[in-house]
């Protein structure tokens, strides 16, 4: 007898745990299936080539729209200290992968990354800023600015976070949830080993990993614009309670 046990929903998909063994994930929204079937012929090509676990999905059915992969055992890392050196190893693994390959395997390419963040801060810019107190609002159009020029040159996870990296008897034991995968700026991969994780990891990571001053700064700026994402997300679904904590972040300037 199948067993299912809901996992939880996200932006995009809402998962499940089938027989404790594999994880299976349907979209919210049509838009979404494209990228999930492009995970598909994307993180089985990259998960060699990394030095931590990573989904390898394959297509369970077709409507509405199923992907499934084993599941990779371990916890979330939540903010504990003692994972930057796995972390670093890992993002310099990832963003040395050939890029070209990893387009051609499905991962957006980089005019499309461009596109997509024009939009993006166009719509902070009218959105967010003008909700803001005027230096608040200045302070974040600053941001924005610095970021619309930021390369699109390496594979990114684009949500590296607490809640992605899994941990197992102490040890980082893999990364999930690459619905944000693309072309994109290192940096912002970063945000969360160097700026959210605390003090060791941030030491542990810049270890393994050439953190440049120039990417260090572009990561305090992809914190920094971070809220807004989650302020137009609530605006779209109605979510006014997740639009009043996305606002609170922001400092008074």
């Amino acid at each position: 007898m199948t067993t299912r046990q809901y996992l939880g929903s996200g932006w995009d998909s809402d998962a499940w745990l089938v027989d404790g063994v594999w994880v299976e994930r349907t979209a919210k929204r049509p838009d979404v299936e494209p990228w999930l079937r492009a995970e598909t012929t994307l993180l089985p090509w990259l998960a060699p080539q990394v030095p931590l676990e990573v989904p390898r999905p394959v297509v369970g059915k077709e409507n509405p729209l199923t992907v499934r992969h084993r599941l990779i055992a371990g916890e979330t890392a939540g903010e504990r200290p003692g994972l930057g050196v796995a972390v670093g190893e890992f993002l310099a693994a990832l963003h040395a992968v050939d890029l070209t390959e990893a387009v051609r395997r499905g991962l957006p390419p980089p005019d499309r990354t461009s596109a997509m963040r024009d939009a993006h801060f166009d719509r902070f810019a009218a959105e967010v800023v003008p909700r803001l107190p005027p230096g608040t609002g200045a302070w974040l159009q600053d941001r924005l600015d610095l970021l619309r020029d930021a390369p699109a040159s390496v594979v990114v996870h684009g949500d590296l976070s607490a809640e992605h990296v899994l941990v197992r008897g102490g040890r980082v034991s893999g990364v999930i949830d690459w619905g944000d995968a693309r072309a994109g700026d290192p940096a912002k991969d970063l945000v969360w080993p160097l700026l959210q994780a605390g003090p060791e990891t941030a030491r542990e990571v810049t270890a393994a990993y050439d953190v440049t001053d120039e990417l260090a700064a572009r990561a305090r700026a992809w914190r920094d614009v971070g809220p807004c994402y989650a302020v137009t997300h609530g605006d779209d679904v109605g979510d006014q309670g997740l639009v009043a904590e996305a606002m609170a972040w922001f400092p008074a300037i």
